[in-house]
């Protein structure tokens, strides 16, 4: 039997060439994308860090990292939004244990 739900977990590093308004309203955005396909847990915010290498020519990045639980088909479509959106840098979503 296939399981319903599994627990995943997202990176996204936002590009601060964007300003503070424009990163906030892109961290509810997907929030509210994992809502409405899942379950929210937890939305980390850990802030502007230093990239360990330059990504677009910028040396820094905001990062979030959201902990959430969906069917095993969201997480694909979750990374096919995140990839076509303007002003992310990096982005990673793993199945977490």
């Amino acid at each position: 039997m296939a399981k319903l739900n599994e627990k995943y977990e997202a990176m996204v590093v936002f590009s601060l060439k964007n300003d503070e308004e424009q990163i906030k309203a892109l961290v509810e955005k997907f929030s509210e994308l994992i809502k409405a396909n899942g379950t929210l847990n937890n939305v980390d915010e850990w802030g502007k860090r230093k990239l360990a290498y330059e990504i677009n020519y910028e040396g820094e990045g905001y990062y979030v990292l959201y902990n959430f639980e969906s069917k095993p088909d969201f997480p694909a479509e979750l990374e096919r939004i995140i990839n076509i959106t303007d002003g992310i840098l990096r982005s990673v979503v793993v199945l977490a244990k």
